[in-house]
């Protein structure tokens, strides 16, 4: 049997699973397992967060069902699925964490003597201005967006290792001119 025909059968039996509610509930019985158990080792364990994604899964995997091209088994299709949806959950969680930890930052700021935090401020925007350009973006997209270095590379139209040495330039240069207003 040829690789071709392999994936021709894996195609026509994947397909016949959305020919009638019998055929999709076997499909379904016969996956849930092994999608819940990929999920659930790399969450942390069985419980309301596997469930969900698992569900999650299962829903994009029927939305996305003309997509598969019978090249890898179902089950590999699905995890891969399963991948995507623990990689969103978890930029999901990162980003309510930073949020959380600006805001216990906004709130350290305001409980400061109110002269000294606007001091701080406009030392920051001064330091931040004597920045080029791209340096200042890199550095905002990294620490204000919290961006990985491949994102920031995408928007800039870099390589990953260009934006890294921005970045080095760019934390230095702020260092530098921030220091030099008198804070350290």
């Amino acid at each position: 049997m040829t690789a071709t025909a392999t994936a021709a059968e894996i195609l026509d039996e994947f397909q016949a699973v959305f020919t009638d509610e019998a055929s999709f509930r076997a499909w379904y019985d016969r996956m849930l397992p092994r999608v819940y158990a990929f999920i659930a080792s790399r969450c942390g364990g069985p419980g309301p967060l596997a469930d969900e994604l698992t569900q999650q899964t299962f829903i994009e995997a029927t939305r996305g069902s003309a997509s598969f091209d019978g090249r890898s088994e179902v089950a590999t299709w699905l995890c891969a699925i399963a991948r995507h949806k623990l990689a969103d959950h978890f930029r999901r969680v990162a980003r309510e964490e930073q949020r959380r930890r600006k805001l216990v930052v906004r709130d350290v700021s305001v409980t400061q003597d109110p002269l000294q935090a606007t001091d701080e401020r406009d030392a920051i925007e001064r330091a931040m201005r004597s920045l080029p350009a791209d340096q200042r973006a890199a550095l905002l997209f990294r620490h204000l967006d919290g961006l990985t270095i491949r994102e920031i590379a995408a928007l800039l139209h870099r390589s990953d290792s260009a934006v890294e040495s921005l970045l080095a330039r760019a934390r230095h240069g702020f260092r530098a001119a921030y220091e030099a207003q008198g804070h350290d």
